[in-house]
């Protein structure tokens, strides 16, 4: 195999690394409202489909970063370590691009301005070694699809689709701010954002943010 064609699959990989962990998280998200509070609470962090994108993020992460890991124990602290990081650069920007947070653990022993705590922490291990052991073997003996026409052609409709849903997110979102701190629409595209994608729809799409 060359190298264009090996850099190719290898982003084409990572892509629905990506893609399987966002909606892993939505699953995760949803369970863990279910089981420890008693509610069915539909969480997302797109406007379309059931994405939730920093899991996806950790999951290309662990893909890059612990799948050379042999040791459950190594991949547990690595885990642990990335996974926090993540959460709390993720919780940063959304703060300054979108002046909302979605998770809050002030209350939680061991904290870090809230954004991260030692519980999550561990959490973010305990998934990064189910990754080791079961989810990146399965990826792995799936790799051989993404050289298929079919597989190629579905992954273009997916990158496009993902692109647009994550920009439109992006755009609803800062809208949003510019709306609560009474920014009039400026052109079309405001406009059109006001009129799609008003405080209401994201509101409830959105459920578990918070303003800051």
């Amino acid at each position: 195999m060359n190298t264009k064609k090996k850099i190719l699959n290898g982003i084409i990989k990572l892509f629905w690394i990506f893609v399987l962990g966002s909606i892993f998280g939505f699953v995760v998200e949803m369970l863990y409202e279910l089981i420890y509070k008693g509610t069915l609470s539909i969480r997302q962090g797109l406007i379309y489909g059931p994405f939730i994108q920093i899991y996806g993020v950790a999951a290309v992460a662990y893909c890059i970063l612990i799948s050379n890991i042999k040791e459950p124990k190594k991949a547990f602290f690595s885990g642990m370590i990335m996974g926090g990081v993540l959460e709390y650069i993720a919780s940063f920007l959304q703060e300054i691009f979108f002046g909302t947070i979605s998770w809050d653990y002030s209350d939680f022993f061991m904290n870090l301005n809230g954004r991260i705590c030692l519980l999550y922490c561990i959490y973010w291990g305990g998934i990064a070694v189910v990754f080791l052991k079961v989810v990146y073997p399965l990826v792995e003996k799936m790799t051989p699809l993404i050289e298929k026409k079919v597989v190629r052609i579905i992954t273009i409709f997916a990158v496009l689709f993902m692109i647009f849903d994550i920009t439109i997110s992006c755009m609803a979102g800062s809208r949003q701010l510019e709306r609560r701190e009474n920014i009039p629409a400026n052109g079309p595209i405001d406009e059109f954002l006001d009129k799609n994608y008003p405080d209401e729809l994201l509101d409830k799409i959105y459920n578990n943010k918070k303003d800051v």
